[in-house]
């Protein structure tokens, strides 16, 4: 009764006027970011992070989130209309969303894609209702010690799926620990990698760092050849799906939403493996799995069921323990620390109005894009008509001044083409940019876990396997990192994974 309670005050404040509109705005923004193809979800959020520095705490979360999920909403647009994914977690969609489209049942197909969506999210939300408190509670219960245990298996989680080697993402998860620890010393008060800069006193600017690496890299490394594509929009009538697509499109979504919740919880899988794996359980399981590759409409829903389940499912661990469960998400806490609020277990003692508040908005955001989506398909397809040079001197100029309204330091627009640059380089050499991002992000917070752990311990590092639940989680994290010398060998969808 109490989680009622909380949730019903929760839509009273994200039901206000104000936050209405942060909203809608944030679905709209994220169907934008979601329908151009190549720019996805983490670069979508961090080019957007400025936009909300200046809002109260729970308008500007509600946003992001709301451009979180809308980006997975939009990226099916042109998966079904122009067989190019707009992100990753939509790339499986092209198979029989175009298929569709090329039969005539581009309308629908976006229909069943939009609804599975909400489907998936809503469901994946209520999960978040659900688990909030227990595990919330729970998390309260463990020390310092435990804490920095969790933190590190859900690095060692990410750090092994991301990319193809994992020297390469260990390196890129010691340059984000790295440019975390720039700025005072917490503890000893002393400047810490400043190199005598007074700039540099409160560290580097988280926001200027994203917005670089993975919004200005995206930009130079996909934006040099691409073209201005042609897409007709599906006629009003065509949007409807016929009684028997609906009835085949029925069970697709249940295993979808299955899927993508469960993967959504785990800390290192993406959007696009719970599509992959839902599209691989249709091939299994659905009665028409023949038809799949032709235009089926379990090749639509499934996928992007799961996709929307996932992302959902995703923010359970960042609520309720702190931890992110992918890059996206790992940007998203970062926006979350900037605006003062810790996400795990005190975000419901310490701020719960506010926490409660974007969860209800998470039921709002889903409802919005199922109005927002199908029938403005064509004014989606029409902001593909925009001239790429155009499009990318847009999202350019928008982040020079994203960057420099931070502080309103010309700095931080130096930095953020710095770290574009650093993340357009790391890109050509194949490391990848989540665990340096997830490290960023987290490095602090690990930091004052392993100092208090230590202060509790007098500096005896045996205290985190003297106690039963920091050695077990010490000693996954372990196994983890080390699972390439066991001869563990991952799938290669796994390996080929475009969002890690």
């Amino acid at each position: 009764m109490d989680t009622l309670n909380e949730l019903l005050g929760g839509f009273a404040t994200a039901m206000t006027w104000q936050n209405l509109i942060f909203a809608f705005l944030g679905c709209l923004l994220g169907t934008i970011i979601g329908v151009l193809p190549g720019v996805g979800p983490v670069a979508g959020v961090a080019l957007l992070i400025p936009l909300t520095l200046n809002l109260d705490p729970a308008g500007s979360i509600i946003m992001l989130c709301a451009i979180f999920y809308g980006t997975q909403y939009g990226g099916t647009i042109t998966s079904v209309l122009l067989n190019t994914p707009g992100e990753a977690s939509s790339a499986i969609t092209t198979i029989d969303g175009y298929a569709m489209t090329k039969i005539g049942r581009a309308g629908a197909a976006l229909t069943l894609a939009a609804v599975g969506s909400f489907i998936g999210g809503t469901v994946a939300t209520i999960g978040l209702v659900a688990a909030a408190k227990p595990l919330g509670e729970l998390g309260l219960l463990v020390g310092p010690p435990e804490f920095f245990a969790l933190m590190v298996v859900g690095i060692s989680l990410l750090v092994a799926l991301a990319g193809k080697s994992m020297v390469k993402a260990l390196i890129s998860g010691a340059l984000g620990l790295l440019i975390s620890m720039v700025g005072i010393d917490p503890v000893a008060g002393a400047p810490r990698f400043t190199f005598g800069m007074d700039r540099l006193l409160d560290g580097v600017s988280f926001v200027a760092v994203i917005v670089g690496v993975f919004g200005l890299s995206e930009i130079l490394s996909y934006r040099k050849n691409a073209e201005t594509p042609l897409v007709h929009a599906p006629g009003f009538r065509s949007l409807f799906p016929s009684r028997t697509e609906w009835r085949r499109s029925a069970p697709a979504m249940a295993r979808g939403t299955g899927v993508g919740f469960g993967l959504g919880l785990i800390p290192g899988m993406t959007g696009s493996v719970s599509s992959l794996l839902s599209y691989a359980s249709e091939k299994k399981f659905s009665h028409f799995r023949h038809e799949l590759g032709r235009g089926a409409v379990e090749g639509v829903a499934g996928p992007e069921t799961a996709n929307n389940a996932h992302a959902n499912a995703a923010l359970i661990p960042l609520f309720t323990l702190g931890i992110p469960a992918s890059p996206t998400i790992a940007v998203l806490m970062g926006a979350f620390l900037q605006q003062g609020l810790t996400p795990g277990p005190s975000l419901f003692t310490e701020h719960s109005e506010i926490a409660w508040a974007i969860i209800a908005s998470l039921f709002i955001g889903n409802v919005l894009l199922l109005l927002l989506n199908v029938p403005l398909v064509g004014l989606w397809t029409s902001i593909l008509r925009v001239p790429t040079p155009i499009l990318t001197a847009l999202i350019l100029l928008f982040m020079v001044i994203g960057a420099y309204t931070i502080n309103f330091s010309v700095f931080d627009v130096f930095v953020m083409i710095g770290f574009g640059l650093l993340g357009l380089a790391l890109r050509n050499l194949d490391i990848p940019l989540a665990p340096m991002v997830l490290t960023l992000v987290l490095g602090p917070l690990m930091e004052r876990s392993l100092r208090e752990s230590l202060e509790i311990s007098q500096g005896d590092f045996s205290v985190f396997l003297n106690r039963p639940i920091s050695a077990v989680l010490i000693a996954l994290g372990v196994l983890i990192i080390c699972s390439p010398l066991l001869k563990f060998r991952k799938p290669k969808a796994l390996t080929e994974d475009p969002e890690a």
